[in-house]
């Protein structure tokens, strides 16, 4: 039988399967396992296999760019203690026009049953970020109420200055001229200025469907 090629609203309605249905195996491998990236890597690869066995797809990796470059949506998975991940940096832009493609996000809570030495991985949100969310949530805020207020190319280089976004002065206003004249989208994440950017996810959790563009999947 042929595989159907994987697009985005595919990979949402699998994401909600797969959620469901992992949230209720018993996971033998992962009993006594406390490293959160080895319990990302693992359900990144499970969430993989469940696609593979009936879709058609071009497989990237974390070391290589994006999970999905064909449909341009990388994976992320995180523990809820702490709902956050890093990303490649790749410019600053990032921070105020967004990563350049979505997030499909799975929040999780594990937890160790020493009776039958297995582990519970329960999905609490499966979350769909448009890439046009993926900016930062207060640098984006600050800047459409600059540009609201009639800012200029000065005012916005200023401001990126003042919030220490890794730019010198002609990036800063190469930066400002583009925002002046591409208006930025609001961004619901929260971005840490790191080698590697540091993105933190409470505001979207809290704002999934409430905001076009963020969808709770489960």
């Amino acid at each position: 039988m042929q595989k159907r090629t994987l697009t985005i609203e595919i990979l949402c309605e699998e994401a909600s399967k797969f959620a469901a249905s992992i949230s209720k195996r018993p996971l033998k491998s992962l009993y006594g396992v406390t490293d959160g990236k080895a319990v990302g890597t693992f359900l990144e690869h499970q969430f993989r296999e469940h696609l593979r066995k009936r879709f058609q797809f071009r497989e990237g990796s974390s070391a290589k760019g994006i999970d999905f470059p064909q449909i341009n949506v990388d994976v992320k998975v995180t523990s809820i203690k702490q709902p956050q991940s890093s990303c490649p940096f790749t410019s600053a832009r990032q921070k105020i026009f967004g990563l350049g493609y979505s997030l499909l996000l799975f929040v999780y809570r594990k937890s160790d049953d020493p009776k039958n030495a297995v582990t519970h991985l329960k999905i609490l949100h499966a979350i769909f970020i448009e890439k046009k969310r993926t900016a930062d949530f207060q640098t984006t805020r600050t800047i459409l109420q600059i540009l609201d207020n009639g800012g200029n190319e000065e005012e916005l280089a200023a401001f990126m200055r003042d919030r220490n976004l890794p730019v010198d002065d002609i990036q800063a206003f190469e930066i400002a001229k583009e925002i002046l004249q591409r208006r930025p989208e609001q961004g619901y994440l929260t971005i840490s200025n790191a080698l590697q950017w540091r993105l933190q996810y409470k505001r979207v959790i809290m704002e999934a469907d409430k905001i076009q563009g963020i969808s709770r999947l489960k």
